[in-house]
């Protein structure tokens, strides 16, 4: 679902910045770290999702930031109201290079409408990388600490995917169970040729990943 800020004074009043997707107890959702406002805005701007974008009865729900993993790229938010349908997650030990998945999210923002996009691929390759923070005062010391002990492994996906795809679930189709967070796509040239020359090519972040930011403490 759309993930953004809101405010009443401005127009529009939701502020898209990315896709994120309810798991859990159906009040937490994951997005990507770099999908919140940056710290330094102040006031600090409310966080908010769009629930049921395309329905009659699209709503605007605030949300609260639990947990931030900048090394891995995760945030967790908590939304208000009634518990929403949840994703269920992977076991990591299914995911492996080949296998057919899905990619969903709201590529482009709200230029076209808030509709879910899917785009179907594979998953080319489990690499390493080390993800670079916004900034050098967002990396606390759990995250000095784990970009110490050097690179992760992230999933390369054979699948097209835009700006305003980060923080869509990425899914083994098998099963329709979350395998990954997606983070990056790769482009060529300005961002502008993501939209008109995709290269078809993203990066998303494992599930295990997800699993152990929701295992933290809150």
């Amino acid at each position: 679902m759309p993930v953004g800020t809101f405010n009443a004074l401005e127009s529009p009043r939701f502020g898209f910045r990315g896709t994120g997707f309810v798991v859990g107890d159906g009040n937490l959702l994951i997005t990507n770290a770099h999908v919140l406002p940056a710290s330094t805005v102040v006031p600090a701007p409310q966080l908010a999702v769009l629930v049921n974008p395309r329905g009659s009865t699209a709503d605007v729900r605030r949300a609260t930031l639990l947990q931030t993993d900048r090394v891995h790229d995760l945030a967790l938010l908590r939304l208000e109201g009634p518990p929403l349908p949840a994703l269920s997650l992977a076991e990591p030990s299914v995911v492996r290079e080949g296998m057919d998945l899905a990619v969903m999210g709201y590529p482009i923002g709200g230029v076209l409408g808030y509709s879910t996009v899917t785009h179907r691929g594979i998953l080319a390759s489990i690499t390493a990388i080390a993800l670079p923070s916004q900034a050098a005062r967002q990396l606390e010391s759990r995250a000095l600490a784990q970009l110490r002990e050097g690179p992760f492994e992230v999933y390369q996906l054979d699948a097209t995917a835009y700006p305003g795809n980060s923080g869509g679930p990425v899914l083994d189709i098998a099963s329709g169970a979350v395998i990954g967070v997606l983070n990056m796509v790769l482009v060529r040239g300005t961002r502008e040729s993501a939209l008109s020359n995709p290269t078809g090519i993203s990066y998303a972040v494992p599930v295990r990943f997800v699993k152990e930011i929701l295992a933290l403490p809150r």
